[in-house]
Order: C-alpha cells, then structure tokens, then sequence
C-alpha cells in the first residue's frame, strides 16, 4: 500500500507544479538573438544608403580633404537623420545584449562535466568569466561609441572605439577557448567542431581586416593618402559583419529555448532536486 501511495504522490506532483506556474509571456530566444542582431545591420544598410544618396559630401569630409568613395560607419551614423535611426536601432540592440550574455553564460557553465578533474572545471569557469565580461564591456563601449559621434567629440569617440574593437577581438578569443575547455570536460570535443570553425573564421576574418584598419587609418591619417580612408571603411564594415556573425552562431546553443516571464518558477529546482534524492 505505501509502494502504491508513493507512486500516486509522484505522479501528482509534477501535475501540481505544472498548475502553479503561470507563464506570462514567452519568447523564442533564438528569434531574440536574430532580431537583436538584425537591427544594427538593416539600421547600417539603410544610413548608408540614404546617406550617400543625399548627404554625399557630409559623409567624405575627412581632415585631408582627398578623393574617397566609401564612408566610414562613424560618417554614416554621424549625419542627421541617420544618427536618430542608428541611435535608435543600437538602444534596441542593447538591452538583449546584457540577457543574451548572460543567458549563454549561464548555459555554458551547465555544459561544464562536473565529473571532470577540478583543473579542467576552472580552467572552463575562468574563460567563461572573461568572455562574459569582456562581452559586457564590448556592448558598453558600442553604446559609448554610438551616443557620443565623432563630430561631438572625436577624442572620446576615437578610445571608445579602440576599447569596442580590442574588447571585441578577444571576446572572441575568449569565446573559443571557453568552448573548447568546456568539450574537453565532457571529452566530446568532436561535438562543437563546426561551432568552432564558424568562430575561428569571423574570428581570423576580424583579424586580418582589423589590421587591415590600422594600416589604412594610418596612411589617411599621416599620409593622407587618396582612398586609404575608403579601403579603411570597407575593412570596419567587414569587420562589423564578422563581429555580428560571431555574435549569431550562439543560436546554435538554443534552437528551441524561450525567454520567459512566469510566476512559480522558483519552485523548479526543489522539486528536480527532490526527484533526484527519490
């Protein structure tokens, strides 16, 4: 009789936990991710479309004063009315960004093996942390970037930029090696090979083109040479790309989670814990 009450209790209670919770809203975090990444980028297209269409001149005004064809992102998104809709699309981007790292972070630490030796846990656990708050400090410095242009004050925009694009490079260094101690925990590293090769590539791609930033800044900046600040801005808008593509592969860790707003879920983890000394 207690075997049969026992198992009646326990097929009562997940029932009696479903009916606690209420969701509120729910959200597909892949979408979330998608369209957090798609607003930058539609945003770009379009401030660089309408302002080389009618702000032509504005956007080639360079201290030189030499022959260029292509802007720079700082130029496109620095003009009226394509500031307001850059400004605009970037607060959109935002705020997901800070949930976004957090959630993948939270789910990276949950892939770690517990089972594994505890030089391999740590080892995980520190480049977790490093890619989490590199991330933090990498959406923080666009934000910086976008709300303070360079025609506002090009001293603070120029360091904020800097601090974006080192953050972001190892971010993605970060990334990787994170990915890799956690498969080495799980001994699965043959699992996240294509994960990692998609990042290795944005990653080498970021590289080669931000060093292909530099040497063309510096041959507009102290040289002033004619197009070196066109084949600067093709370089940072690859560079962009690859940075929102890197950004995008984390899909791949949630193809059917949600974002959810619920009352009751606090009660989910006694109960798997329960469950689990049952």
């Amino acid at each position: 009789m207690v075997h049969n009450n026992d198992v009646g209790d326990a097929s009562k209670e997940p029932q009696m936990t479903a009916a606690a919770i209420t969701v509120h809203y729910s959200l597909s975090f892949k979408k979330l991710c998608m369209v957090t990444v798609a607003c930058p980028f539609f945003a770009l297209v379009i401030c660089f479309i309408t302002a080389y269409i009618y702000q032509y001149d504005d956007i080639h005004e360079t201290h030189c004063c030499v022959y260029n064809i292509v802007p720079s992102i700082s130029a496109i998104t620095g003009v009226s009315p394509q500031r307001y809709l850059w400004r605009a699309s970037v607060a959109v981007h935002l705020g997901p960004r800070y949930i976004i790292a957090a959630a993948y972070r939270a789910y990276q630490v949950n892939c770690i093996n517990d089972k594994a030796s505890a030089k391999l846990q740590k080892q995980a656990r520190l480049w977790l942390d490093a890619a989490f708050w590199l991330n933090v400090v990498e959406v923080t410095a666009l934000g910086g970037v976008t709300y303070i242009s360079n025609v506002e004050n090009y001293p603070v925009h120029e360091k904020l930029f800097i601090t974006f694009m080192v953050t972001s490079l190892l971010h993605m260094v970060a990334c990787i090696e994170s990915l890799k101690s956690i498969a080495v925990t799980n001994d699965n590293l043959d699992n996240v090979e294509k994960e990692l090769r998609y990042k290795k590539t944005l990653f080498v791609v970021s590289i080669a083109f931000t060093v292909g930033m530099i040497g063309f800044f510096l041959k507009h900046r102290l040289l002033c040479h004619e197009m070196a600040f066109s084949w600067f801005a093709i370089c940072e808008y690859i560079v962009a790309t690859a940075n929102m593509a890197f950004h995008l592969t984390l899909i791949y860790n949630f193809p059917t989670e949600h974002l959810v707003v619920a009352k009751g879920l606090a009660m989910i983890p006694q109960q798997l814990k329960n469950e689990k000394t049952q």
